[in-house]
């Protein structure tokens, strides 16, 4: 009887990788823009999937843009219609980060995977763009699920073909800004990296429902945009989880210096060969005690 117990268990946690990995970005789903390249993956630290996630919203690929437009145009809708146009020339990257690495820590990832997929589709229809709203439901969604010992965090920000990344930062790292003229990473104001509580930590300020969602820890003041107008050629915003910020040796801090050092070295190279320097830079400085996820945002003209 134990050791079918023990068969069945190691079934069903078969299972649960295996639909985990359906939520994986399959290959060619990393959006393409004009004068923008982009490369990003998620490096479990057991097995394939972990407690890290990454959502790429190539709204050209993933979404019948066109059709969307005419509609909006249609029913009168100009100002959906307007922000649908702009959709056109942005991308969406979505990377969190679950407290934990194992691999039913993905559990929490997936749901958040399709909780945010499916607002993007409200959010398309009733206002043409991914807006802060969205973010405020899933606090409060997450807020009414999770335990005080796991939380997640998250940041949303979108791309345009002219450089500008506007983001929301739900308790996760402030991107990275490598800047090529001056061939460093650029200190970025706090003004510029506003940041939450992680998802679900604590309930909305706003929310329609807080009489129903007391708190004695407090509230969750109303998400803002973060705005960074990068982007001059050659330029690399890096973002990631922190497996790649914590990763150390004996002590010794891997971020941001040695970060630096080999940005500045392959400034010059595609951004997925950038990814892949990295990479191969962080395994030889320490082994990985933590998932690792990132993703290389560079401005080609």
């Amino acid at each position: 009887m134990k050791n079918q117990a023990m068969d069945y268990l190691r079934q069903e946690l078969e299972n649960f990788e295996t639909i985990s990995k359906i939520l994986i970005n399959p290959p060619g789903s990393i959006p393409r823009l004009e004068h923008i390249d982009i490369y990003g993956d998620c490096v479990p630290l057991h097995g394939d999937v972990g407690g890290d996630h990454m959502i790429f919203v190539d709204f050209n690929n993933r979404y019948d843009m066109d059709t969307r437009i005419r509609i909006a145009r249609e029913k009168g809708k100009k100002e959906v219609e307007e922000k649908l146009l702009l959709n056109t020339s942005r991308a969406g990257i979505l990377i969190l980060d679950v407290s934990g690495h194992s691999i039913t820590d993905a559990y929490l990832a997936g749901r958040l995977h399709d909780a945010f997929l499916t607002g993007v589709l409200y959010e398309l229809h009733n206002y043409g763009e991914i807006t802060a709203r969205l973010f405020e439901t899933l606090n409060t969604r997450f807020y009414d699920s999770l335990t005080i010992d796991k939380y997640l965090t998250l940041l949303y920000g979108e791309i345009s073909e002219e450089g500008t990344f506007r983001f929301i930062s739900a308790g996760h790292p402030g991107p990275v800004v490598f800047s090529n003229k001056y061939n460093k990473i650029i200190e970025m104001s706090g003004d510029r990296l506003v940041t939450y509580p992680p998802l679900g930590m604590f309930p909305s300020e706003d929310d329609i429902d807080k009489r129903r969602h007391f708190s004695q820890i407090g509230y969750k003041e109303k998400y803002t945009v973060n705005e960074i107008n990068l982007m001059g050629v050659g330029d690399i915003i890096v973002l990631y989880t922190d497996g790649l910020s914590e990763h150390r040796r004996n002590g010794e801090e891997y971020f941001p210096g040695n970060l630096e050092e080999i940005l500045r070295r392959t400034k010059d190279l595609a951004s997925r060969e950038i990814f892949d320097a990295v990479k191969g830079d962080l395994a030889r400085f320490a082994p990985p005690q933590d998932d690792l996820s990132y993703v290389v945002i560079k401005k080609t003209a």
